[in-house]
């Protein structure tokens, strides 16, 4: 892009400028660090970047145009000055009648999708009832046991009008059959279902650990769910691969990306081994991604992730779908960020890393309520987590133009950086024969994990500053309006799921299980049959535990 007579001439002055005013100034009053990176410590920040820092950037294949390959800029050509992101606010708790009240006080607030918290045990396929489940019924998202249940969280709300994100993994089959079904009870076209299942099975194994069968049935289930919806949910997303909890548990942003691609890889080479064809599945394939507090990192990150997708898509799976190639993604503020400590700062932080999220390009938007470090977030504080979406949208100027960023110096080496080095990463992961077995020989773990210790160890030494934390403490601390959910709400769901059980017709609901397993046992497609199941008022528990005993279940520590 750049002249090299005009580069030489910049660096020359560039040398010039550092020996005569740079030296003598840092000389006399030094600088606040002997080195700057950034959030995570992966990328050393220079102090000046010029046209030489990205002297090797070709416009039409490095950015090109928006919704052009390779999608640097965008997938859309329009951006949000045709529509803005999707406004999610990430809720669930208690029984499903609070839930439901919690999801249309969002819509009536201007929120423009939904995204679902379930519970534990529903997350661990076990119903309300069950032993493992007590105390934890409705505490980090709604109890789930029913179709019944699926129809109160969603009564008064058309299907058809609104797209529901489910952050749902091991039992996301279950899930997304009861959200079929309430759709058929409404008489809503199953193709006009809109929406996400997180569905992502490879990060349980390696950052969050609510799983339940071993990895090959579990890939199974994913690609019977790839096959089944897109002939009868063609607009639903199958997956939602999962970059947030990897962040969460402590990882680089470089590692963040090249773990998400790499289970992106690995899902769809399942797909392609269980003879679908790439075209067919890999439109609905989304991405889900943490924005962190450091906004040029974060943007850069989403900006790598698209080109590095459509290489990879292109590249290593032939795709010709420009759709197949094209990464959309959700994006979530990070909550390990947030404090317990002075929980007004978390609105702050949450604001700029939505910002993050947003001129990196996200598809979708949660922004956390500023009390997550402490409890399930109020009305209040998931108001103001709205808002902030709102008011970013409405009154920053960020969505007004496309890419605002592109053509920043450090921005743009910065996004070359991060895909360097997430590509260096896969390499490594192929080398060690791919996602599944660089999981299951605890290498990812390792990575992730010594990421974390060297970022606590600049925390409590004080190379990093935590505001409120380690530094600008205050002695006393306001109180605090906190949403609980009480033992009497457990009491009521189990009551709930006591009246459906007795309320159904106990020979529908065997027969529909008992041809379950028998489709388990072969190799039809499971999702027909979970449907058929869930329609006949058989519970989460009930269905997982058919898979539990054709499938068995994972053991930590145990061979992936």
């Amino acid at each position: 892009m750049f002249d090299s007579d005009d580069l030489e001439a910049i660096r020359e002055s560039k040398a010039e400028w550092e020996a005569d005013d740079v030296d003598p100034t840092v000389e006399r009053f030094g600088e606040r660090k002997e080195q700057f990176t950034t959030d995570t410590g992966g990328q050393t920040v220079s102090r000046l970047y010029t046209p030489d820092d990205v002297a090797d950037m070709d416009y039409d294949d490095d950015l090109g145009y928006p919704g052009r390959e390779p999608y640097t800029r965008g997938v859309y050509s329009t951006g949000y000055r045709g529509r803005l992101w999707t406004m999610r606010q990430y809720a669930g708790f208690g029984t499903p009648e609070e839930t439901n009240e919690r999801f249309n006080y969002l819509l009536d607030e201007g929120q423009t999708g939904l995204s679902m918290a379930f519970d534990l045990p529903t997350q661990m396929g076990y119903d309300s009832d069950n032993a493992m489940a007590a105390g934890e019924v409705g505490k980090s998202g709604v109890a789930i046991d029913t179709l019944h249940d699926m129809e109160t969280v969603f009564g008064g709300i058309p299907l058809d009008e609104v797209s529901t994100s489910m952050t749902i993994n091991a039992p996301a089959s279950v899930l997304l059959a009861m959200y079929i079904a309430v759709g058929d009870r409404q008489g809503v076209d199953r193709e006009q279902l809109r929406g996400t299942i997180q569905n992502d099975l490879l990060k349980e194994y390696v950052a969050r650990n609510t799983y339940i069968y071993p990895p090959e049935p579990s890939m199974r289930i994913i690609t019977d769910i790839f096959d089944f919806c897109a002939d009868e949910t063609p607009n639903f997303n199958t997956i939602s691969i999962s970059g947030y909890h990897i962040r969460e548990a402590g990882s680089t942003a470089a590692q963040e990306l090249a773990f998400t691609l790499g289970n992106g890889i690995e899902y769809v080479e399942a797909a392609l081994d269980a003879g679908l064809d790439v075209d067919e599945f890999a439109p609905q394939l989304s991405f889900f991604f943490n924005a962190h507090n450091n906004i040029f990192e974060e943007a850069a990150k989403f900006r790598a992730a698209r080109r590095m997708w459509a290489t990879i898509m292109e590249e290593r799976f032939d795709a010709d779908d420009p759709k197949s190639k094209q990464l959309k993604f959700h994006t979530q503020t990070a909550g390990s960020t947030l404090t317990a400590q002075q929980i007004e700062n978390n609105v702050v932080r949450v604001a700029y890393q939505a910002l993050a999220a947003v001129l990196g390009g996200t598809q979708s938007l949660h922004t956390n309520g500023k009390d997550e470090a402490l409890a399930l977030p109020t009305e209040e504080s998931v108001r103001t987590a709205l808002r902030t979406q709102q008011i970013l949208a409405h009154e920053s100027g960020a969505a007004d133009t496309i890419d605002p960023l592109a053509g920043s110096y450090y921005v743009e080496n910065l996004t070359d950086e991060l895909e360097s080095e997430a590509f260096d990463i896969l390499d490594t992961v192929d080398e060690k024969g791919g996602m599944l077995r660089a999981v299951e020989s605890q290498w990812v773990q390792r990575q992730i994990q010594d990421t974390a210790f060297e970022r606590q160890e600049e925390i409590e030494e004080g190379d990093r500053i935590i505001v409120g934390v380690n530094e600008f403490e205050t002695d006393e601390e306001p109180e605090m309006d906190i949403q609980e959910v009480t033992e009497e709400d457990e009491r009521r769901q189990i009551d709930r799921l006591e009246t459906a059980k007795s309320d159904r017709d106990d020979e529908e609901t065997e027969a529909a299980l008992a041809a379950l397993r028998e489709a388990a046992e072969g190799d039809e497609n499971v999702m027909p049959y979970i449907v058929d199941a869930v329609k006949a008022y058989a519970t989460v528990g009930e269905v997982c535990d058919v898979l539990r005993d054709v499938f068995g279940e994972h053991r930590p520590g145990g061979t992936l």
